[in-house]
């Protein structure tokens, strides 16, 4: 199963068993605000979003969304790459627990997703949604080479996202 470690934290594939995780994370407050509701209210409805999003996207492109632990085991958030419908580049995202938010854990899993996402995966260019005034979002993306691109609507939604990309090679303007 894939593993990737940094000095704080372990990052790896979702199983089912991590159903209670995604359900804490999928109806926190902020991830709500931010990133929308995704009718998960139940264990068993947080069980088949694991299924059928990550679990199924391991297995399609090798990548996904990833659980985030501490080195003793215990949960965290979630981070890692998306093939999402509406963007032509694979998306990086991340969703930590409030207990977890402001202390460098994201950055520190989202900085050795990156590096997966090059020199593992050997992706040319990764990109990144958030809402334009999720300011801690917009300020890690930039801390992780992403760089605001412009404006995007995603099909079946109507907010106004803002578009961040990183590209190995300098796109020219």
């Amino acid at each position: 199963m894939f593993q990737l470690e940094t000095p704080q934290l372990v990052l790896r594939e979702l199983t089912e068993e991590d159903a209670p995780l995604m359900l804490a994370v999928l109806n926190d407050a902020d991830f709500l605000r931010n990133v929308g509701d995704r009718g998960v209210r139940t264990v068993d409805d947080a069980r088949r979003y694991i299924v059928d999003g990550p679990m199924a996207m391991y297995r399609q492109y090798g990548f996904g969304m990833y659980r985030v632990e501490l080195k003793d085991g215990t949960a965290i958030g979630l981070c890692g790459l998306v093939k999402r419908d509406g963007l032509d580049d694979v998306d990086i995202g991340f969703a930590f627990l409030p207990d977890f938010r402001g202390q460098g854990y994201a950055l520190e899993a989202a900085e050795a997703v990156m590096q997966y996402a090059r020199e593992q995966v050997a992706l040319k260019r990764v990109v990144a949604i958030t809402l334009p005034d999720n300011t801690p979002s917009v300020r890690l993306l930039e801390k992780i080479g992403l760089q605001p691109e412009g404006r995007i609507t995603l099909p079946n939604d109507d907010d106004e996202l803002l578009l961040m990309g990183w590209s190995a090679t300098p796109t020219k303007n």
